[in-house]
């Protein structure tokens, strides 16, 4: 981020332009939109993109457009959000998962967050390949199945709240969240491997990515297992509540720094990290009081990072300037996304044997309900400069956009119609008939 200083802007001014922007428009959101929060900061964030636009255009003068665009490019995404920000937001996100609840359903959760992924991404990267070729998109083929990986992983923090909200089974807001949680670990594992091919130029090899998956995500889930426990220790040995937050910072900033020097998936670490202690270290290691300080802290490093990234979706909208292509394959990216979605939901839950979820219209709610959104923008963001990064963003913002504007609005409907057929059906099958009761 040298070149910001051009503008007379630190990091640290950066950032708290973003923490105030982030503020001010999540408050006019509360009071006038009262849209919900995610919603309203994205819904914000396109629109001070556009205000700062016609500013441009009345007052040519003050190149606005310019200054904005040129502070967003050149933050180091790659290490402010791909190797910061995914550390704390999948800690965060592991500490609300039922880990009992997780191992009922443990079979179709793996499946949909290792298969699944991989399928999707497969599938993504196939047809949005297909597309880029229909309208001669000058992007090399491995850079469709890199937005396949980043696209893939679903983000639980929109629709557990709607899950909550409308009394979905325990069993099936476990499974939501348990793919959620690890499916960003893969995916990222993936994207990762794809990305340095796709940099690089070397051939990409399926013998090779499957040698690195193994290796990053194996020994991530090792390290997390191991962070995870010095960190229940650490709890166990006191009833101090101001450090034992410290610590579960220190776990997750210091966990994830030696997951990438040793290069190894720092996600996965930091999501068994915290499936260990948000379920033996809440019910073994922490006081009741300890236990509400440590789940608000994370629930408020949750918001807060949400907010920025979210915010970021609409912001970034100034520095691209669209064109028919990025429209053709932002408009593509739709499409493509759900039916990877539900292709990767159908094979991981219904085809393979013992993978059923009893749930009623479990599978619509899985299909319907896996939003895309911070990680994401995240891993888009991180992408090289070049106009295959625009490409991709502007696929990335339609799929996300979509998933944050369409499917979060309309998943509590599709919820609530589901509950109402099962009713029915239940009156129309379980309730006695009262003249067949005479009769007998």
């Amino acid at each position: 981020m040298h070149e910001a200083s051009q503008y007379g802007l630190s990091p640290f001014d950066i950032a708290a332009l973003l923490i105030v922007a982030s503020a001010l428009f999540g408050t006019f959101n509360h009071h006038v939109l009262k849209l919900p929060h995610v919603i309203g900061l994205t819904v914000m964030g396109a629109l001070a993109a556009i205000g700062l636009m016609v500013a441009n255009w009345l007052m040519p003068g003050t190149m606005i457009d310019n200054w904005v665009s040129s502070l967003l490019v050149r933050i180091n995404f790659t290490d402010t959000l791909l190797q910061g920000m995914l550390s704390f937001l999948l800690f965060a996100g592991a500490l609300h998962v039922d880990l009992e609840r997780l191992k009922r359903g443990w079979l179709p959760v793996l499946l949909l967050s290792t298969v699944g992924v991989l399928l999707s991404t497969a599938i993504v990267g196939g047809l949005t390949w297909g597309v880029g070729s229909l309208i001669g998109l000058p992007i090399a083929p491995i850079w469709y199945f890199v937005f396949g990986a980043l696209i893939s992983p679903t983000d639980p923090v929109s629709v557990l709240g709607v899950l909550k909200e409308e009394a979905v089974p325990p069993g099936l807001q476990a499974a939501v969240a348990g793919e959620s949680l690890f499916n960003d670990g893969v995916g990222i594992v993936i994207f990762v491997i794809l990305l340095n091919a796709a940099i690089t130029g070397a051939d990409f090899s399926l013998a090779e990515g499957a040698r690195l998956f193994a290796i990053e995500a194996g020994g991530g889930v090792l390290l997390g297992l191991a962070l995870g426990y010095v960190g229940f220790r650490g709890l166990a040995s006191m009833d101090n509540y101001s450090l034992e937050v410290l610590i579960t910072l220190a776990l997750v900033m210091g966990g994830y720094a030696l997951a990438m020097n040793l290069h190894l998936s720092g996600p996965l670490a930091m999501a068994v990290a915290g499936l260990w202690i948000g379920n033996q270290g809440v019910e073994h290691a922490m006081s009741d009081l300890t236990e509400d300080y440590v789940v608000k802290f994370w629930e408020l490093i949750d918001e807060l990072l949400n907010s920025v990234l979210f915010l970021l979706i609409g912001l970034e909208l100034i520095a691209l300037v669209p064109g028919i292509p990025h429209l053709l394959i932002a408009l593509a990216a739709i499409p493509i996304t759900l039916t990877a979605r539900g292709a990767a939901v159908t094979v991981t839950t219904q085809i393979v044997p013992g993978t059923r979820l009893s749930d009623r219209g479990a599978g619509r709610i899985l299909w319907w309900g896996g939003l895309r959104g911070g990680i994401s923008v995240a891993l888009a963001l991180s992408l090289p400069e070049g106009l295959t990064r625009e490409l991709l963003l502007a696929a990335t913002f339609a799929a996300v956009l979509f998933s944050v504007l369409v499917q979060r609005a309309t998943i509590g409907k599709l919820i609530a119609r589901l509950k109402g057929d099962h009713v029915e059906c239940v009156e129309e099958t379980d309730v006695p008939d009262p003249q067949a009761a005479s009769r007998a």
